[in-house]
């Protein structure tokens, strides 16, 4: 049953909800006010049953001209039933009505054990009846009691048409309901089946440009613009992919190219039996090696960045000593940049990120700072509360070039004939900000370029191994 129910539409499944909160509610509600009524009706009949006294001279005339086969009382008005009960069981009941069978508690009344009962019984026709039975107390008749009845019927079919009034008004709140919840089922999720032609037209078309239109701050609205964010994010990740394939397309055409043109040239050389100048050969042989090393580089590179939202490294984010990566990666670079000088002022600094990549987005740093130093100059590599500055003395960045310094493959107009896959700084910004830090390059007075870099620091220092 409930997989049934799970199986069908939603606006349906919020339809038969509603219509069972409803018919719930109206099932209490009728059953609270059948109950109410019936309490009130009953109430109100056994306080006039109570309340009815029989004329003392009807009683007496009993005496007079029933005997021990009396003929009846006068009639009684309506549906009641007078019966005269003696301590001895004579009974003697109102003209054209059926007897009422006599009770102990009649007969205790009637023997002044009792005042007055309340109670249930039964006609000599079956009928059942309501019977008020008091002690009367007339001079003249003792131990004699007089019951006042009246069928139990007369309450008992309102309350049955009431009941059925009752059903019929619940069926009808019922239908109402359903009817009621089915509109503002369809209303209620109009917005969702916009939203699911949306989804289902991005992925017939893969149009990612599709928007959802918002109104409102209901959940709905919630949902729409959560929507249209993902979209958007998707799109913009899209183009991101597209771009990182048309830019590594465009920087691997370079070196591939260069390399296939040398080795096309030897390999001729075999095949025509003319022998390539040495120095030539070797010459081609060196060229080869260094457009290889360019294509792992460029390749490692890209794999770095094959994830753009996703986190630049391979190992898990830990407390990191950032001023023990510096001091490795000055000395990577002092064996790198022969001629130049290195010099390190390094405190002590302890931050939340992955190993590797953060040492490898310093020494991306240092490198490019050894790369664009004259040979003889002096980089200053400094780590200071935080922030870990490295400052070459080279022709520096134009001001129009530095926004776009951290972009991939970016490399500037003058710098084109140099070794890089542009791709160096591009690493840096993005392990950076995934540690939570900021990085900057900017101009250095008196020439130069400064590259600075600000990480939180982490709560606690690592634990000695």
């Amino acid at each position: 049953m409930i997989r049934r129910f799970r199986r069908l539409p939603l606006r349906s499944r919020l339809a038969l909800l509603t219509a069972a909160a409803v018919a719930v509610a109206v099932a209490l509600a009728a059953g609270a006010c059948w109950v109410v009524t019936e309490q009130q009706l009953g109430h109100q009949r056994d306080t006039t049953l109570t309340s009815q006294r029989v004329d003392d001279k009807a009683v007496q005339s009993l005496v007079r001209t029933c005997g021990t086969n009396p003929s009846g009382l006068p009639p009684a008005p309506g549906s009641y039933t007078v019966q005269i009960v003696t301590a001895s069981g004579i009974v003697c009941t109102t003209p054209g009505k059926s007897p009422i069978n006599v009770t102990g508690a009649d007969l205790a009344v009637a023997q002044g054990r009792v005042d007055e009962v309340l109670h249930d019984a039964r006609a000599t026709d079956g009928r059942p009846m309501r019977v008020a039975t008091y002690a009367y107390d007339g001079p003249q008749l003792p131990n004699t009691a007089v019951s006042i009845a009246q069928p139990l019927d007369e309450v008992d079919k309102p309350l049955g048409a009431l009941a059925i009034v009752l059903v019929l008004v619940a069926g009808f709140g019922v239908l109402g309901a359903a009817t009621a919840g089915l509109w503002v089922a369809r209303a209620a999720l109009r917005p969702v089946d916009r939203l699911t032609e949306a989804v289902e037209h991005i992925a017939r078309t893969d149009n990612l440009e599709v928007r959802i239109p918002v109104d409102g701050e209901d959940e709905i609205a919630r949902l729409s613009r959560a929507f249209n964010s993902m979209t958007a994010a998707l799109a913009s990740s899209r183009d991101r992919q597209q771009q990182l394939i048309a830019d590594a397309g465009h920087e691997l055409r370079t070196p591939l190219t260069s390399l296939r043109t040398n080795i096309d040239l030897l390999a001729r050389s075999e095949e025509t039996g003319r022998a390539i100048p040495p120095e030539d050969r070797k010459a081609l042989l060196a060229s080869v090696r260094a457009q290889m090393a360019e294509l792992a580089a460029l390749i490692g590179d890209l794999q770095e960045l094959s994830r753009p939202d996703g986190p630049p490294g391979s190992g898990p984010v830990q407390v990191v000593a950032l001023h023990e990566a510096a001091e490795r990666a000055v000395e990577r670079a002092r064996l790198r940049g022969s001629g130049l000088t290195i010099s390190a002022d390094i405190e002590p600094w302890y931050v939340r990120a992955e190993p590797v990549a953060l040492e490898r987005a310093v020494v991306n740093l240092l490198d490019n700072a050894v790369k664009f130093s004259p040979r003889g100059d002096v980089i200053e590599v400094r780590l200071m509360k935080g922030e870990l500055t490295v400052r070459d003395h080279g022709p520096g960045i134009p001001e129009d070039e530095l926004p776009h310094v951290f972009d991939r493959f970016w490399r500037s107009p003058s710098a084109r004939s140099m070794p890089g896959s542009g791709l160096g700084l591009s690493i840096v910004a993005h392990t950076v900000q995934h540690a939570g830090g900021e990085v900057v390059l900017r101009p250095a007075e008196g020439g130069g370029t400064i590259a600075s870099v600000r990480l939180p620091g982490a709560a606690t220092e690592p634990p000695a191994l």
